[in-house]
């Protein structure tokens, strides 16, 4: 009898270390901030069960702001990124390339193919590239530039080549031209919306005075802590619409999909690994619950 008990003991170890193996999630985004408004819920999620999530901004910011600028803005939003990261339990790196200025470049491709190696990643998240801002197409450009280039072994040599291609998945955004966002993946960041908001408000200077201030409603911001995160909450808290609701009946069933008040949805770009739903829920294992 003893063989067979551990022979069943092994099984269930084995079981229970391969439903504890890491997924390795990238979020990459123009400028800091934008990895926390468009997955800060999903990431924190991941880093709650233990798994490695990075944020990448593409540029240092040093030009979103009314009155700041330059090299001092720069270090302003580097130290409210790690803030944020903290704060969502996600690590954040900066790139020190000009807000406004970016470039789908051939060195700037390269480094963001190393970030992704480097963290070995399972999925890579980052913007369509239809958007109003040419920071935000250009860094979608970038990504998918990279999606097939992260396997190929004589492009950035000097860092080993991920063996799989990751799934890139694309953020929720509301352009309809020339195609609109198809929610093929939504998550239920119902009790992580909090946290994302606090991620969120790390950066003081885009949430509480840059983008404010452009929408005039600058006078409208809180003096407390407590007053600017319900705030903030109120503005920017992710609202679900007719696609997004069919995604999670999908993945949830209808009755808890019905329940669900907040989400964060995204679409699988066609460069990268093309997951089964099977692979997406052990990608994803908030929806294996």
């Amino acid at each position: 009898m003893k063989p067979n008990i551990l022979f069943l003991a092994f099984l269930l170890l084995a079981q229970f270390s391969f439903s504890q193996e890491k997924i390795n999630v990238v979020v990459i985004g123009a400028h800091p901030d934008d990895c926390d408004v468009d997955a800060g819920g999903t990431a924190s999620l991941f880093s709650k069960a233990g798994h490695n999530v990075l944020f990448i901004s593409v540029t240092n910011g040093d030009a979103g702001h009314y009155k700041k600028g330059g090299g001092a803005l720069a270090k302003i939003r580097m130290a409210e990124a790690q803030e944020a990261g903290k704060r969502v339990g996600a690590k954040y790196i900066v790139l020190d390339h000009h807000d406004g200025e970016l470039m789908p470049t051939l060195d700037i491709r390269l480094e963001i193919i190393r970030l992704i190696r480097n963290w070995d990643a399972d999925i890579v998240i980052g913007p369509r590239p239809n958007d109003y801002h040419p920071d935000h197409r250009n860094t979608a450009i970038l990504v998918q530039d990279a999606a097939y280039m992260v396997i190929v072994p004589n492009i950035a040599p000097d860092t080993p080549p991920l063996k799989k291609n990751p799934v890139f998945l694309f953020t929720e955004d509301g352009f309809q031209k020339p195609n609109p966002f198809e929610p093929d993946i939504a998550i239920d960041i119902t009790e992580t919306l909090d946290q994302k908001i606090y991620g969120m408000a790390a950066h003081e200077s885009q949430f509480f005075e840059w983008l404010p201030w452009l929408t005039g409603k600058l006078d409208k911001v809180p003096e407390t802590e407590e007053g600017r995160l319900e705030w903030l909450k109120e503005w920017r808290k992710p609202r679900i619409n007719e696609d997004v609701k069919q995604s999670l009946i999908k993945w949830y069933g209808a009755e808890k999909a019905n329940k669900i008040k907040y989400a964060e949805a995204f679409e699988i770009c066609e460069y990268g690994t093309q997951p089964s739903d099977e692979e997406i829920r052990k990608l994803f294992p908030m929806l294996m619950k």
